[in-house]
C-alpha cells in the first residue's frame, strides 16, 4: 500500500449532501462535488489488512479489486483504477450510487474504527472515466455466430447482455417499458440516479453490438416459445416485481397504491411523459408509508419533492439498535438503525406497528387504524390498549416483494420454481428448460443491484458454456478500456 498508516492520519470522509431546504426542490442528485486531494486521502485509508474482507461474497459479490483501486486512488492513478475498477463490474457507477456497500460492512478497519469510504471512491473513479473519455467500446475478438435473447433490461440483463456481446455473440435485450433500465429507470428516484447515467453506458453497450426492443412484453407481445426457437439461448432476467400486499379490510379503497405505482409515475414525469391515468401525487396529503426498507424511503423523498402536508412511515419489525447488533457480528451486513437522505427532510418514523383496517367516505380512504405489537419467541404480539387511527390521504404499500410475476411468461415456459418462488436454476444458471436461463432478482428474489450485476455476470458464463460447449467465458473477465 502506498500508505499504511493511512488509516492513522485521515478521518473517514463522504461527500456532504446538499442542503434539505434546497435539495427537496428539484430532482437533482443530492451530493456536492468530492475534491480528488479527499479521494485520494480516503484512498490511502485503505489498510494493508492481509485479508480483504471487502472483496469476498460477504463484502462484495462481484469480488471488487477494491484494496487495488483504493490504492491506485491514492497514487493519482485513475486510469488503471478504472480497469480495476472494470475488471469485475460492469456498472459501478449503478452501484457506486445505489448500492448500500456491503463492502463498507466488511471492511476490516471497521472492526474497531470507521470503514474507507468506499463506494464514494468507485463512483468517483468511474465518472471519471467517463468525463475523461477512456470509456470506450469493448468489442470481440470475434463473432461466434450464436444469438442470445434477454428478457429484462435490469441490471442482471444488461450485465449479461454486455458480457455476452463482448464474448461474440449476437444479443438482443427485450424491454416491456417504452425506455431501458428496468427498475433503474422508473424506480429508482432522480435523486438518488439521473437517468443520463443508464444512456451514457447504454451508448457503449449499442456500440457494443447489443440491439434493444422497447415496448415488447415477452409472453404477450412475443412468446417464449418463439423467442427459443428464435435464439440459440434465452436469459430471464424479469426482476422480482409481484409486490407484498396487505390484505385488510378497506384495502380496495382509493387513495391506497403500491409504491411502485408512484414511483414510476414520477419517473414518467420527469422524463417529460404525459401519463394516461391521473398522477398519484402527494401534494397537500397527508402520507402515511408502510414499509421501513429502501423503496419507503424512495417514496419518502418523493413526497417532500411533490409537497406533502405531512408525512409518516411505520414499520412492522421493532427498531434496530443505533450501533451493530450483536447478532450480526462483523463482516456481515449489521443490523443496526439507518437514517436516509430521505429522513434527514422529515419524517415521523414509527416501528411495531401493524395496520388493521383502512376507512374512509365515498370509496376513498380517510382513516388508518393499527395497533402496537411486540416481537416475542419469533412470533408478532398484539400489545393490549395500543389501538389508534389517523387520518390520511395517500397509502403507500412498501413492504417489499414476493418474487417473480409467475403468471404470464414464466407459468407459460413452464420454468419450474424453488422453495421461496424463484425460478430454479442449476449451477449454470440454466433452468429445467434446455437454453433458457435465469439471473437476478427472477432467480434470486429482490435483493441489492450489486447481486445482481453478479448473477447477470454469472448467467453470461454459463450461457457462454453452452453455448461453446465447454469454452467459456470467465466470470471476472478482465474487460480493456
Amino acid at each position: 500500500m502506498a500508505d499504511p498508516r493511512g488509516f492513522m492520519h485521515f478521518a473517514r470522509e463522504t461527500p456532504p449532501r446538499r442542503s434539505v431546504e434546497l435539495r427537496v426542490l428539484d430532482w437533482k442528485e443530492m451530493y456536492e462535488p468530492f475534491p480528488e486531494e479527499k479521494l485520494r486521502n480516503q484512498g490511502g485509508r485503505c489498510m494493508d489488512c492481509g485479508v480483504p474482507f471487502c472483496q469476498s461474497n460477504t463484502g462484495c459479490p462481484v469480488i471488487n479489486l477494491i484494496p487495488e483501486w483504493n490504492d491506485m486512488v491514492h497514487r493519482g492513478r485513475w486510469k488503471d483504477a478504472l480497469k480495476a475498477l472494470h475488471s469485475t463490474n460492469n456498472f459501478p457507477e449503478f452501484t457506486g450510487r445505489l448500492c448500500p456497500a456491503p463492502c463498507e460492512s466488511a471492511c476490516v478497519l471497521g472492526i474497531n474504527a470507521d470503514p474507507v469510504s468506499i463506494r464514494v471512491i468507485e463512483w468517483n473513479i468511474i465518472d471519471r472515466g467517463f468525463d475523461e473519455q477512456w470509456i470506450e467500446p469493448v468489442m470481440p475478438v470475434a463473432k461466434t455466430g450464436k444469438s442470445v435473447a434477454i428478457v429484462g433490461s435490469g441490471p442482471a440483463g444488461l450485465a449479461a447482455a454486455q458480457q455476452l456481446a463482448r464474448g461474440g455473440h449476437s444479443v438482443t435485450v427485450y424491454e416491456k417499458a417504452d425506455r431501458l433500465g428496468g427498475l433503474l429507470r422508473y424506480g429508482i428516484p432522480d435523486f438518488k440516479m439521473e437517468k443520463w447515467v443508464i444512456d451514457r453506458r447504454l451508448d457503449q453497450m449499442i456500440a457494443e453490438g447489443v440491439k434493444f426492443e422497447t415496448n415488447v412484453t415477452v409472453g404477450v407481445d412475443v412468446t417464449g416459445d418463439d423467442l427459443s426457437r428464435r435464439f440459440d439461448a434465452v436469459c430471464l432476467a424479469l426482476g422480482a416485481e409481484q409486490p407484498r400486499d396487505l390484505p385488510v379490510p378497506g384495502r380496495d379503497m382509493n387513495g391506497i397504491h403500491f409504491a411502485m405505482e408512484y414511483l414510476i409515475q414520477q419517473n414518467q414525469m420527469n422524463a417529460g411523459d404525459s401519463l394516461p391515468v391521473e398522477q398519484i401525487t402527494a401534494k397537500d396529503k397527508r402520507v402515511v408509508i408502510i414499509g421501513g426498507g429502501d423503496t419507503g424511503s424512495d417514496c419518502l423523498g418523493t413526497a417532500h419533492r411533490q409537497g406533502c402536508k405531512s408525512v409518516h412511515q411505520f414499520e412492522l419489525l421493532p427498531e434496530p439498535p443505533p450501533d451493530r447488533a450483536e447478532s450480526t457480528p462483523w463482516p456481515l451486513w449489521p443490523m443496526q438503525l439507518r437514517t436516509s437522505h430521505a429522513h434527514e427532510e422529515g419524517c415521523d418514523r414509527q416501528w411495531s406497528v401493524s395496520t388493521t383496517k383502512f376507512s374512509g367516505d365515498n370509496g376513498h380512504i380517510s382513516k388508518l387504524h393499527a395497533h402496537r405489537i411486540s416481537f416475542e419467541g419469533g412470533k408478532f404480539i398484539t400489545v393490549p390498549g395500543t389501538e389508534f387511527q389517523m387520518g390520511v390521504d395517500l397509502v403507500l404499500l412498501a413492504m417489499g416483494f414476493t418474487g417473480p410475476v409467475k403468471n404470464g411468461l414464466l407459468d407459460s415456459l413452464g420454468v419450474e420454481y424453488d422453495a421461496r418462488g424463484n425460478v430454479a436454476v442449476d449451477r449454470n444458471f440454466m433452468t429445467g428448460k434446455e437454453g433458457i436461463f435465469a439471473a437476478g432478482d427472477t432467480k434470486r428474489g429482490a435483493s441489492l443491484i450489486v447481486w445482481a450485476i453478479a448473477e447477470g455476470r454469472k448467467a453470461a458464463a454459463g450461457i457462454d458454456a453452452y453455448l461453446r460447449a465447454g469454452h467459456s467465458l470467465t466470470v471476472a473477465s478482465r474487460s480493456p478500456l
